[in-house]
């Protein structure tokens, strides 16, 4: 008789799951906030740390580098490890968006349809 019934109960099961993973984004972007990643330069001379969303949060330097004839070297150590520890950001915020998704069956590396 009302054939189009089925089609509502897929419908509210997909309304349910996408409710469900906007919730599970929200947990997720929160952690994210509160894990944080450490990148290096100069074999550890320059350490930069920061959230998992990118955010830098800390810069450690090693005293030893402070040469004024190597200005340009501390520089670019800085830059290294703030870079390093961006890679990692990026690299994590993606392992645990996937943790995510992965219950979906979205491909990975699917950038989030909620977002």
């Amino acid at each position: 008789m009302l054939k189009g019934l089925g089609n509502l109960g897929d419908m509210a099961k997909m309304m349910k799951a996408a409710q469900e993973m906007q919730s599970k984004m929200a947990e997720t972007q929160e952690a994210l906030a509160r894990i944080t990643v450490e990148g290096e330069a100069g074999a550890g001379l320059v350490k930069a740390t920061a959230t998992a969303k990118g955010e830098l949060t800390g810069l450690e330097i090693d005293p030893s580098i402070f040469d004024p004839n190597e200005k340009e070297v501390v520089e670019d150590l800085i830059l290294a490890a703030i870079k390093d520890a961006q890679a990692k950001a990026a690299e994590r915020m993606e392992q645990e968006m996937a943790k995510v998704t992965e219950g979906l069956g979205l491909p990975p590396g699917m950038a989030n349809p909620f977002g």
